[in-house]
């Protein structure tokens, strides 16, 4: 680009200013003579014009020597870029589509000027063009034939082109590769795998039992596989229908029976519900099958003649103890003969087991329980004995044997401010029988403080005909009301209806009742009283019978019971030996030595006596003489210790037995001095049997 000025001349110069010219990585420069020059490689779609200004002034003064002029330097454009897919492309069209029917479109961009043609980009298909077309301005891919099949074909890639420049050379190109799923539509008939089935199966099966399957054949996805069957003949016992994979499933309506028919042999045809017009398989494709079934006979057990038998009975007394029958038979050809039983929570029935007849065992009461099922069985009489079961259903109608009882009593009061004339209540009645028809209501005694009226609707109101009291005087007052129903036979109670006298505020609304003292007590009062008594008595008469026997025991050991007494030593307390003087009054026994009133009397020497220690050599034999004294004399007493413990301790020992029961009954020779050399633990045992110790004053 050349700057030319009018003023120039050998003392001028041009300089330039503007974008791409910052005096360090300048893109222009100009020379002193107005030449411009490129100084680096310029990209358009980076940017694609520059705005700069001229500039002339003086080489020798610096001063401008005409006004700045802006222009701009445009860049052109040239084919450097390829044309790119920004996405990866994934469609998806029904097969049997129309064709020209749209898929997808495809885009590709490019950086060069759309204006021009390095810019334009024209599509076009490398393959599947005899499926697909491709529009070369827009890109959109559509179907080119309208006979698509998904069973045939289920994906197609189809590889599209880019490029630019179109119809001239030396055009960028790129390919990306799209991919188009065909969408399975029911266009292909269910259809049986073979023309003829047979199975077995057991008499004995259950209804929907699943007797063979019937494999079909057809191409579609399982959505789009809807099979119809229809059983020809025999469609009161058999049926198809579809499993999960759309399979024919052959199964029972009802139970078969060997007896009755042995072999089955019928038609099955399927139909295909919304298939496409002109199914692809129509040539190749089977409707009908032949299906064939032999029944196994196996040993049944007994059939009842009904499922379930129900029987009205009429509660109350017996007059008829058979109700009816059950019956049963053996379903096979052997044909045995039934024994029948019956079971069943609080059955009133039973069973004769020959002929199945049912006969009442005991009388019945609808209040108490209006049904009553039972569980009836009949055996096979043969080896195996297989059995079989029903229920017994037993409705129990009513009678009208039941009186009727007051109801709604709560609410009947007296105020202290009611008049005569006032209604103080509204009773009803109540029955436990079905249909009691309309209850009666009148005074079983007359009142003259009161009336009764029946309102013909199953309540009476109780209404005040004198008042002549005051809240102090008002006694408790008891009406009894009599009660009919309107059943056959009628039923008719007396009821006794207690009257509250209350203080009452306006409105008769209650602040409190009189209270009033009931005496008397109930029958079931008393026989509680009884009860507690004769328990009572029988626990005295245990007791003296076992002290009783306990003295027979004694007496039958051999011995007086005399000579038993003569040992008996009561031990209320263990003691801790010589030091322990924490377990008695050590003041009283100390006193014992000097009370004459503690010393025994003297008695007749009719039991051995063991040599006693001399008077006053402790107080401790005193306390055990005047014990010992005490025992012997207590003919009552029980000498549990002495004749349980001390008679049968100490067999084995060197010492013998502590227990006195064995000693003879003269006067003891023994020689007890061998106590002193036994330590101090037995020297206070040692004086009492009168043998010396080293402490003279023996002192506890």
């Amino acid at each position: 680009v050349q700057l030319e000025n009018t003023r120039a001349d050998t003392n001028t110069q041009f300089k330039i200013s503007g974008e791409g010219v910052d005096g360090v990585n300048d893109l222009f420069k100009v020379t002193k003579a107005g030449q411009i020059m490129l100084m680096a490689t310029l990209d358009r779609e980076t940017k694609s014009s520059y705005k700069l200004k001229a500039h002339i002034f003086n080489t020798h003064t610096k001063q401008p020597l005409d006004d700045d002029i802006e222009f701009t330097v445009k860049v052109q454009d040239v084919n450097d870029h390829s044309p790119v897919f920004s996405e990866t492309y994934t469609g998806a069209i029904r097969e049997r589509s129309r064709k020209g029917a749209a898929v997808l479109t495809v885009r590709a961009t490019d950086k060069d000027d759309s204006q021009s043609p390095n810019g334009n980009i024209a599509y076009k298909l490398l393959n599947g063009t005899q499926y697909f077309s491709i529009n070369s301005n827009t890109g959109e891919i559509a179907v080119q034939d309208n006979n698509l099949d998904r069973e045939t074909q289920s994906q197609y890639k189809l590889i599209v082109h880019a490029s630019d420049l179109p119809g001239l050379p030396g055009g960028l190109s790129t390919t990306t590769i799209v991919t188009i799923n065909i969408i399975d539509i029911n266009d292909n008939m269910a259809s049986f795998k073979k023309g003829t089935f047979r199975f077995n199966v057991k008499e004995n099966e259950q209804p929907e039992f699943i007797v063979g399957m019937l494999p079909m054949e057809d191409q579609d996805e399982k959505e789009n596989k809807k099979p119809r069957f229809t059983v020809q003949n025999f469609n009161d016992i058999f049926y198809v229908e579809p499993d999960d994979q759309k399979d024919g499933a052959l199964k029972l309506t009802k139970s078969l029976d060997y007896e009755t028919k042995s072999t089955y042999s019928f038609k099955v045809e399927v139909k295909d519900e919304g298939v496409a017009n002109s199914p692809d398989n129509q040539r190749s494709m089977l409707t009908t099958a032949q299906v064939d079934i032999i029944v196994i006979d196996v040993d049944e057990p007994p059939v009842f003649s009904k499922a379930e038998y129900t029987f009205n009975v009429t509660e109350g007394p017996i007059t008829n103890k058979v109700i009816g029958s059950v019956s049963a038979r053996d379903p096979d050809r052997t044909n045995y003969k039934m024994k029948y039983s019956i079971r069943g929570l609080n059955c009133p029935l039973g069973i004769d087991e020959n002929t199945g007849q049912l006969v009442l065992k005991k009388e019945l009461d609808r209040e108490t329980e209006a049904i009553h099922l039972c569980d009836v069985t009949a055996q096979e009489m043969s080896e195996i004995g297989l059995k079989g079961y029903v229920i017994v259903k037993i409705n129990v109608l009513d009678i009208n044997d039941n009186q009727p009882e007051l109801t709604n009593t709560s609410n009947i009061y007296i105020c202290d401010n009611d008049k005569n004339g006032t209604i103080i209540g509204t009773i009803g009645a109540a029955d436990k029988d079905e249909n009691p028809g309309p209850f009666r209501f009148i005074l079983a005694k007359r009142s003259s403080n009161f009336s009764l009226h029946d309102n013909l609707n199953n309540t009476a109101t109780i209404v005040l005909t004198h008042r002549d009291l005051s809240m102090d005087t008002l006694e408790e007052n008891f009406l009894e009301i009599e009660i009919t129903d309107g059943g056959a036979p009628v039923q008719k109670s007396i009821s006794q209806l207690h009257i509250r006298v209350c203080k009452c505020r306006k409105g008769r609304q209650i602040d409190y009742c009189r209270a009033y003292a009931h005496t008397g007590v109930s029958i079931s009062a008393l026989i509680a009283i009884l009860l507690c008594i004769v328990t009572i008595l029988v626990i005295v008469i245990l007791f003296v019978l076992r002290k009783r026997y306990q003295k027979q025991n004694l007496v039958t050991l051999g011995k007086p019971v005399g000579e038993i007494h003569e040992q008996l030593v009561t031990y209320d307390e263990e003691g801790g030996g010589e030091m322990d003087t924490n377990g008695y009054d050590v003041s009283i026994l100390s006193s014992a030595c000097h009370s004459s009133s503690l010393r025994p009397t003297p008695a007749p020497a009719v039991y051995a006596v063991a040599k006693k220690p001399p008077a006053c050599k402790g107080d401790m034999a005193m306390m055990i003489e005047v014990k010992k004294d005490e025992a012997d004399h207590d003919r009552d007493g029980i000498p549990y210790d002495t004749l349980h413990i001390y008679g049968y301790e100490g067999t084995e020992s060197l010492a013998g037995s502590l227990s006195s029961l064995d000693s003879s009954s003269v006067a003891s020779n023994l020689d007890y001095d061998f106590l002193s050399d036994w330590g101090p633990r037995f020297r206070t045992l040692a004086q009492l049997y009168g043998v010396d110790g080293s402490d003279s004053d023996s002192s506890y």
